[in-house]
């Protein structure tokens, strides 16, 4: 890396390889991402390719429009910029375009035919803009880049850029993660922190879209290309061994998953905590693990990433006018926008003069693709020593299930 003073600030060179730079942008302070909470925030990463001639690969999120120039103009004139290729129109990608084109007099605009229409409908450009087929090239002199349309990962528009020479492929927002960090490569980072980043954010955004990915993963592979570095469009680039998130995506697209349930509940005066407390516990003595979430203290996202890896999910929820709780209805929504294949579940609960929330939370898991397995446990009132027993064996029971589940 180069340490180069521009602009009053100091900016960093990073080179992925030769002529092929990253000149995005870091949010450390991005906390929520439509839902989805970030607490390491994230980058929005953009890429330069200098040779004979001059492309830049997506921009920025448009506050940090700056950044993002400042970066650029510590290499190039970005007047001298031939082309700008949008690999994805999302607003954290392409918030930027209006004021980096300003910039660029003399640039092409290519993109899938669906980024066409969606850069007008987003920002109204009248450039004219070159539209490319799967599998298109194009030469920039010594490099040459070739473009993969990926439609639904995860907009129409979206598609990835592989550099043939230098064996780099930018993969929009397949394979990133929301993590601010000052480092930029995988072989800079722990590996638990980036599998647990990859995995939040797999779970939370692409995991609707798994069956595709399942066939994205299988067109690389059967395209037989060469990979030395992974670079998308959020987070850590992948260098070290790109392959390793290739795997990931495989499993999680798979729906590989160890023997865990996830155990999501809230409760209003202790009863349905109770209750998920003891139904943990034979959970546990049946010899899965087991991960007891109260929605009041956990976010959304939070339990999505951990039934990512999870055989099954459990719902407690007390009734509350005929209904389960308002927080569980929205989480289940939530739940609900991203499918999880593969998954058993069930429903408990306690209730006062009239039930009806445990048949309401299990009509949402069905909706959402989860395989219902046990019959609602509903209890009245505070449970006895006996009925806490009965929520103990409810939990063994529903753990041999899923032992059963592949």
């Amino acid at each position: 890396m180069d340490l180069l003073f521009y602009g009053g600030s100091f900016i960093k060179n990073v080179e992925l390889k030769k002529g092929i730079y990253w000149v995005g942008a870091i949010d450390w302070n991005l906390r929520d991402f439509h839902g989805y909470k970030t607490p390491n925030g994230t980058t929005y990463n953009a890429y330069l390719i200098v040779d004979e001639k001059i492309a830049l690969l997506d921009t920025v999120k448009r506050p940090f429009k700056k950044e993002l120039v400042d970066r650029i103009r510590n290499i190039v004139d970005p007047s001298d910029i031939d082309y700008l290729v949008v690999n994805h129109v999302e607003m954290d990608h392409s918030g930027s375009f209006a004021d980096v084109t300003g910039l660029l007099k003399n640039a092409k605009i290519v993109s899938t035919k669906e980024g066409k229409e969606e850069l007008f409908k987003h920002h109204g450009t009248d450039f004219e803009i070159d539209v490319v087929e799967d599998g298109d090239e194009l030469s920039l002199g010594s490099k040459t880049l070739k473009f993969i349309k990926t439609p639904m990962l995860h907009w129409p528009d979206s598609m990835m850029t592989y550099v043939m020479e230098d064996k780099v492929i930018f993969t929009s927002d397949g394979f990133g993660q929301h993590y601010a960090s000052s480092q930029r490569f995988d072989d800079e980072v722990n590996e638990k922190i980036l599998y647990d980043a990859a995995g939040e954010y797999y779970s939370n955004i692409l995991w609707l879209y798994s069956p595709l990915i399942k066939r994205l993963v299988s067109k690389i592979l059967e395209m037989g290309i060469e990979i030395d570095i992974i670079a998308p469009d959020h987070g850590i680039i992948w260098r070290s061994d790109p392959m390793k998130i290739i795997n990931w995506y495989s499993e999680w697209a798979n729906g590989r998953a160890i023997n865990k349930v996830v155990l999501a509940y809230d409760t209003m005066w202790g009863s349905t905590e109770k209750m998920a407390k003891a139904i943990a516990e034979g959970i546990m003595e049946a010899g899965l693990s087991v991960k007891l979430m109260r929605l009041k203290d956990t976010e959304y996202s939070y339990v999505i990433k951990e039934l990512l890896d999870s055989k099954a999910l459990l719902i407690g929820t007390p009734t509350l006018n005929n209904n389960m709780l308002p927080i569980m209805g929205g989480f289940l929504t939530y739940l609900k926008g991203l499918r999880p294949r593969g998954k058993i579940g069930g429903t408990f609960g306690s209730y006062g003069w009239g039930g009806g929330a445990c048949n309401s939370a299990e009509e949402m898991l069905k909706d959402a693709g989860v395989n219902i397995v046990a019959q609602p446990l509903e209890l009245k009132w505070v449970p006895t020593e006996e009925e806490l027993k009965e929520c103990h064996e409810f939990g063994k029971t529903f753990a041999k299930k899923a032992l059963e589940t592949i």
